[in-house]
């Protein structure tokens, strides 16, 4: 397979981006699709992005119990991929709040996404992985308790240690409104996850980073055990998984239960997304 040169790639892009814009019919929010530059966040290509974008577009529509005029506050934001597939629940007066550590990734949300629905804050947070050195500590998110009809947040929970796991649960149970609702991913460590673990392991024990057989999670990372990254995780914050018990461990105090779980297909199982998708409710 012949491999694209990235300028090439890029100046491809541009041009397609703008001929693609004229067709959508049905489907307007793609339109704010970033360039090859400007997607962030495991995925490049456009129509993945895209495929993500409906699929979390489906989940916010299925959990939200009004369909728009909507305050979403999506954790994590990267460069809005979430904020495109909550566009159509923000009308009609409603708002999105972008929650970053990344000020290059805050200050091109701000240029590239409509100012009158839109914002976006950045949390000067440390993240071994994503902001290395920053020497800020955990901090409460900047909005009002009790202010959101729903949370988002794409895998960022896939990169928290245990102490931001919980510290970060108790801030999403903070800004939700009685009743709503949180989206969150993980590499939740389940019983399927023992039971496909073989599926992603060599006979002779071994792991390597390719396809099915990247996601073994086996390195202790936390004091209480239940948190855990792969051999391949320079540091941990690179990909945590945790188990159930973890779970509960993050739940504890936070004011909210569970109410859904969608496997996640990097499991090697059919799945929903890549990642674990659980739904949670304010009580």
């Amino acid at each position: 397979m012949q491999i694209v040169p990235i300028d090439e790639y890029r100046e491809h892009d541009r041009k397609y981006l703008e001929m693609d814009r004229q067709f959508v019919l049905r489907t307007k929010n793609i339109r704010l699709v970033p360039s090859y530059d400007h997607r962030k966040g495991g995925k490049i290509a456009y129509g993945e992005w895209c495929h993500v974008i409906g699929l979390f577009q489906a989940l916010i529509y299925m959990h939200l119990e009004k369909k728009s005029g909507n305050r979403i506050i999506d954790a994590g934001c990267g460069t809005g991929l979430l904020a495109i597939a909550a566009e159509p629940f923000i009308q009609d007066g409603g708002r999105y709040t972008g929650i970053e550590i990344s000020a290059q990734q805050v200050d091109y949300c701000r240029q590239h996404y409509p100012a009158d629905r839109y914002e976006f804050k950045l949390l000067p947070a440390p993240n071994a992985a994503y902001v290395p050195g920053n020497p800020e500590r955990r901090r409460p998110w900047d909005v009002e308790s009790g202010c959101a009809d729903m949370v988002t947040a794409l895998s960022v929970w896939t990169h928290f240690n245990e102490d931001d796991a919980i510290f970060y649960f108790k801030e999403v149970g903070r800004a939700l409104k009685p009743g709503g609702r949180a989206v969150i991913t993980f590499f939740l460590l389940d019983e399927t996850y023992l039971e496909t673990l073989p599926s992603r392991t060599q006979a002779n024990g071994r792991y390597h980073r390719s396809n099915q057989m990247e996601w073994v999670f086996e390195q202790p990372t936390s004091a209480s055990g239940q948190w855990f990254k792969p051999k391949w995780a320079r540091v941990p914050e690179a990909a945590i998984g945790l188990t159930q018990q973890g779970m509960a461990m993050v739940m504890k105090d936070s004011g909210m239960k569970q109410t859904h779980h969608y496997m996640g297909n990097w499991k090697e199982v059919p799945g929903f997304y890549f990642q674990d998708v659980v739904v949670f409710e304010k009580e």
